[in-house]
């Protein structure tokens, strides 16, 4: 029999463990996709105005997310130190509250309550969500607060709503409900799993002292046969009835503040598209991670690491769970009942996500990304302390035997470690894996490379022009501009509409020179630099009609005198341009259509010549000629 002392030093040794493993994990990554478009309206947006941290997301409301990411950018703009830090206190934090449900669930559970940490700490379900930031500051809080609520409703009925600290325990886990919510409005299944929890615990006959307020206190086992199993949700209830009526307040409260905000129903849905997505994640990411899996990662720049597992994983991971829970329903009174609340909210949990995003475009290998999944390891982690923490059944109970010989005993608690740490391995194996695919991305270099470029390259105005597609897709406007991108950022270019140096970023994200393309060509003036003809309003001829779109103009000019003109398209406003005296070229952008280009001197005095154009749009000028 463990000691509480040595079950406490291997859980902190595994702890620690899982965060040196996470810290590399997040010292070796970089931001990705939604993390940029986080970091683009945080810099377009006030960051603490309302459209900042109420802006729908994808369907998600999560202004504390915002809020995170935002103060982030501002002091370390594009910078992935502060996101690294971030993502590891949130796993600690996480983690330790992992811990402390664990051991209010079964306080009395040994080597089983380590094996529940373990399987939280190291599942593979929990990683993709972890090294993406976005996705982080959504799911970590989340998994640290229903862990937090779950030990708080438990402690609650377990005393029978008699604890001295009843109402801080209240208030406490409403501002920690109320804080995940902010993060992530999934964080509203916290309620259901925390009263299932509660319920299921309360079947169990665990029950605290109404004074205990430690983690790990002593407890009394009551026999079943004191409290018919039929009270036990009432007991749950009434144990714990302002928490519940508190926390399902809030709960209505945030969904109706989430349905006016949100637009997750938006687009297009498919049930049966659902249902196949619902049944990959299960079949195909839940299922392998029994056996810490998968062992194979890939990824189809730009969408992030999918998990490939191979046949022989996936039924070796059908065999584990069907063995673990046919043990639990032989061996734990009530264990039945976990089990199936544990597959309803597997299946449960993954139909609204899947659901918003099943259009029939959907590629089914999105459920294999397995970014939705850390919740359902912590609810699996719950099932696990439950099952542990129940009476032996009928047919085991002590009544009816004499007893499990030491030697026994100890030989099951080595089988038991031992099956962990192949598990364990097997998921570091997955872990290397996705870690080496993670890795394997253009954004972390092209920000890099940017940031200097922009760095070195802060004497001319620039254009805006969007993040390489395999950075950021289109789909992301106005937020894969790189305005929006690295618009805190102190050195820097200024972003306008005029320039008299046209110069881009590459693909590499290094700065390199640009120029227009030729989808339309502008007439030379019939002047010269010594006799200028444009003198007032004078329209540029041009070799063919306009659509309605923002257009980029370069144009050849002479002129007598610095100064101002304006230039505009038809239905477009106009743009104030400065001029040089002499023979230079103005670059300015546009909105508009039409045959000619306006143009008129603003400066008294001030004429130009003008020479030959183009109106298109800007690229390398490597790639135009």
């Amino acid at each position: 029999m463990l000691s509480r002392r040595t079950i406490w030093s291997v859980a902190i040794t595994m702890i620690v463990a899982q965060l040196v493993v996470r810290g590399w994990l997040a010292a070796t990554g970089n931001f990705y996709w939604d993390d940029l478009v986080l970091i683009g309206r945080a810099s377009s947006n006030p960051i603490l105005s309302w459209d900042y941290l109420g802006h729908s997301h994808d369907g998600h409301f999560m202004p504390a997310a915002f809020l995170v990411a935002g103060v982030s950018t501002v002091i370390a703009p594009v910078n992935w130190v502060v996101p690294a830090v971030t993502l590891v206190v949130l796993q600690a934090l996480a983690s330790l509250a992992v811990w402390r449900m664990i051991r209010v669930l079964a306080p009395q559970a040994g080597i089983g309550a380590l094996a529940a940490l373990a399987f939280y700490l190291f599942s593979p379900m929990t990683v993709p969500a972890f090294a993406w930031w976005a996705a982080a500051l959504n799911s970590l809080p989340l998994q640290a607060a229903m862990a937090w609520i779950v030990a708080d409703a438990v402690l609650l009925v377990r005393s029978g709503g008699r604890r001295h600290d009843a109402r801080f325990i209240v208030i406490r886990s409403t501002v920690v409900f109320v804080v995940a919510l902010a993060f992530f409005e999934k964080s509203l299944f916290i309620l259901p799993v925390a009263f299932a929890a509660a319920t299921l615990s309360a079947r169990s006959g665990v029950r605290g002292r109404p004074d205990d307020t430690a983690v790990g206190s002593d407890t009394d086992r009551l026999d079943a046969s004191t409290e018919p199993t039929e009270t036990a949700l009432i007991r749950a209830f009434t144990g714990a009835r302002t928490l519940w009526v508190v926390l399902g307040g809030v709960f209505v409260v945030w969904l109706l503040v989430f349905f006016s905000v949100s637009d997750a129903t938006a687009g297009e849905h498919s049930i049966s598209q659902t249902l196949r997505l619902v049944w990959r994640s299960i079949n195909n990411a839940v299922v392998p991670s029994f056996v810490g899996g998968p062992w194979e990662w890939e990824r189809w720049v730009p969408s992030p690491p999918m998990g490939f597992a191979p046949v022989w994983m996936i039924v070796l991971g059908w065999l584990v769970l069907a063995a673990l829970v046919v043990w639990a329903v032989m061996m734990r009174r009530g264990a039945l009942a976990v089990v199936a609340c544990v597959i309803v909210y597997v299946v449960a949990a993954q139909i609204p996500v899947m659901w918003n995003r099943s259009s029939a475009n959907t590629a089914l290998e999105l459920a294999q990304t397995m970014r939705y999944l850390p919740d359902t390891a912590l609810v699996i982690t719950i099932a696990i302390a439950l099952i542990i923490s129940s009476p032996p059944s009928c047919r085991h109970a002590p009544g009816r035997h004499t007893g499990v010989r030491p030697e026994r005993r100890q030989a099951g608690v080595l089988a038991v470690a031992l099956v962990g740490a192949l598990a364990v391995a097997s998921a570091m194996i997955s872990l290397a894996s996705f870690s080496s695919s993670w890795r394997d991305d253009p954004t972390g270099d092209y920000l890099a490379n940017a940031k200097r470029s922009l760095a070195d390259h802060q004497d001319h105005t620039m254009f805006d022009q969007a993040l390489p597609l395999e950075v950021l897709l289109p789909v992301a406007y106005p937020n894969n501009q790189i305005s929006h991108t690295f618009g805190r950022l102190r050195e820097r270019p200024e972003f306008g509409v005029t320039t008299d140096r046209l110069q881009v970023l590459d693909s590499s994200g290094r700065m390199v020179d640009g120029a227009v393309t030729p989808a339309r060509t502008i007439e030379p003036g019939r002047g010269a630099c010594d006799r200028p003809e444009i003198t007032g309003p004078t329209e540029l001829s041009l070799s063919g009609p306009l659509l309605q779109w923002r257009w980029t103009i370069g144009v050849g000019y002479c002129a007598n005198i610095p100064g101002q003109i304006e230039m505009a398209l038809d239905d477009g406003p106009a743009q104030q341009v400065t001029v040089q005296a002499g023979l230079h070229v103005a670059y300015v952008q546009l909105e508009g259509r039409g045959h000619g280009i306006s143009i008129r001197p603003l400066t008294p005095g001030l004429a130009l010549h003008t020479g030959e154009g183009r109106v298109g749009e800007v690229a390398e000028a490597r790639l135009v000629g």
